[in-house]
């Protein structure tokens, strides 16, 4: 009896309205002939219906189907508009991530030049366990007239490259799409700050515009490679001594997902990618999770020294998001061994973002930015090598106040991606992995990147940057100093309980000028210093 009635059951009875519906029709059509043309449309509506609820009864590949034909395919509608029904109607202004809501508008405001203020006061919790704040000076200064930069380039650099304290982190091209790196490359231009090339590669497009760039080689060397993927040194030198490139970046791993190589397979290796990477068409362009240039820290720094040569003098660094902190220790040991230092370090944290990555990676492997860019500070300093090394910090940077507090614990200067996408027209829909992005930044359909309009979208990188480098002299002026550099932890606080507030300075203690050299007892570096080794990343047990 229960499987006569299973039809009329909650689960099956749209099916079974549906085949009723249709039967009913067809029947009323033949009876009678002359307004069977009127019916045959909901025929087919119903009748479609019904074969979509056959098939679903007998597909295997979904249980759900099996059991709710035709209303299941709701629940796949709904899944499938879930996270923008979230973003568009029950997101508050602090809630989304990885940017809430309340960042998107300030820099879409900023990028158009519009007002950005708030009304009646903050929203954020200020007692929740975790709220940060900067502290202000009862004599604050004038706001400062220059565009705060910093010239990078240590003793051995011939070439040295004055930076604005704010770029355009690396976005390779393939990730974004032409008119993207036109964009972002133009407004740089326009406003006088660098652009990192990210590890695709030199493009046209980025040569086009003519903006300062950061050429970021990584394991694949594209562009400058041999067809094996062995380093190319001839390559590198052609392309490394053009004027636009400013300096040379060495990409040991990033944020969203270190210690992963990347395979872009043959079907999307165009003539186009194939030219610009210097890859062979047909082929899978692997990027493998190490290098082979050098395997070892004293090979590293040997690499980077060739790097600097081969450019012609120009300031030459590398970029990591920091491991196993003996790893680094032992890069610090190799430049002691060597003489050879790098002119700047780039530290890119987990919170750091990519078109795709697994979400292990994404979410719990490799050290936040914040923790990485002190860790490296004082590991510098701890060797007496600070002044010669500038630090550049990468991971969800997009305010002011996130600049400051980055370089308050270390670093000399900050890098941004998604905050000049979020400039650029990105709409935080999630999809830079589907080549479905809807607003032509994070794509290689023609047809989607037509939509973004590259005059307009270059005064908005422009002006964000403009703007946020205006709030930063405004903040800077506010605790009375002159110049971001002046910033320590000791201007700025965290609240780690509902009673409780710990400074910065007690949150990231420092070390001594030479304090690892002289043997230090401070746990977060005695024992990796000991376990570091110059001849080898692996550790001394």
């Amino acid at each position: 009896m229960e499987t006569l009635l299973l039809p009329f059951s909650p689960r099956f009875i749209v099916l079974t309205i549906c085949a009723v519906v249709t039967a009913l029709l067809i029947g009323i059509g033949i009876a009678d002939r002359k307004i069977f043309d009127i019916l045959l449309i909901p025929i087919l509506i119903f009748g479609a219906l019904t074969l979509l609820g056959v098939r679903d009864l007998l597909q295997k590949g979904h249980a759900v189907l099996r059991n709710y034909p035709i209303s299941a395919h709701m629940r796949f509608l709904l899944e499938e508009i879930r996270p923008e029904m979230r973003q568009y109607f029950f997101e508050s202004e602090k809630d989304g991530m990885p940017f809430s809501r309340d960042t998107r508008s300030l820099v879409y405001q900023r990028a158009k030049m519009q007002l950005d203020k708030r009304p009646f006061g903050t929203q954020e919790d200020v007692y929740r366990e975790g709220y940060e704040w900067m502290h202000h000076s009862v004599s604050p200064k004038s706001h400062a007239t220059e565009r705060f930069r910093i010239t990078i380039g240590g003793p051995d650099c011939t070439k040295p490259y004055s930076a604005s304290v704010f770029n355009i982190s690396a976005m390779s091209f393939g990730a974004l799409s032409p008119n993207a790196v036109r964009a972002l490359n133009a407004g740089a231009k326009k406003g006088g700050f660098a652009h990192d090339t990210g590890e695709g590669g030199f493009s046209p497009y980025h040569q086009e515009m003519g903006g300062d760039i950061i050429w970021e080689i990584g394991s694949g060397y594209f562009g400058c490679r041999h067809l094996d993927g062995t380093f190319d040194p001839e390559a590198f030198a052609r392309v490394a001594g053009q004027d636009q490139i400013k300096m040379v970046e060495l990409k040991i791993s990033q944020g969203a997902k270190p210690g992963h190589g990347g395979v872009l397979p043959a079907a999307k290796v165009s003539e186009e990618i194939s030219k610009i990477r210097g890859v062979a068409m047909g082929e899978d362009c692997i990027s493998p999770a190490s290098h082979r240039a050098f395997s070892t820290p004293v090979g590293m720094m040997q690499f980077i020294a060739e790097m600097r040569r081969l450019s012609g003098g120009k300031p030459a660094g590398f970029k990591l998001c920091i491991g196993h902190r003996w790893e680094f220790l032992a890069i610090c040991k190799a430049m002691l061994e060597t003489g050879i230092y790098p002119d700047f370090i780039v530290v890119d944290g987990n919170e750091g973002g990519t078109g795709a990555a697994p979400l292990e990676f994404m979410d719990h492997l490799g050290m936040p930015m914040r923790e990485g860019v002190n860790f490296v500070h004082n590991a510098l300093v701890g060797i007496n090598a600070r002044d010669r090394i500038k630090v550049g910090a990468s991971g969800k940077i997009a305010t002011a106040f996130d600049m400051a507090r980055a370089m308050a614990i270390g670093a000399d200067w900050c890098n941004s991606a998604r905050g000049f996408m979020f400039s650029l027209g990105c709409i935080q829909s999630l999809s830079c992995h589907t080549d479905r992005c809807p607003t032509g930044v994070a794509t290689q359909d023609p047809t989607r990147a037509r939509a973004l309009y590259v005059p307009l979208k270059i005064d908005r990188v422009h002006n964000y940057h403009h703007a946020t480098l205006h709030s930063l002299t405004e903040l800077i002026a506010a605790a009375g100093l002159e110049h971001p550099q002046q910033l320590r932890p000791i201007h700025f606080n965290q609240r780690t309980s509902t009673t409780q507030v710990r400074s910065f300075a007690q949150l990231y203690p420092a070390l001594r000028p030479g304090e690892l050299l002289e043997g230090t007892e401070d746990p977060r570096f005695r024992d990796a210093w000991q376990m570091a080794r110059a001849d080898t990343f692996q550790p001394a047990l």
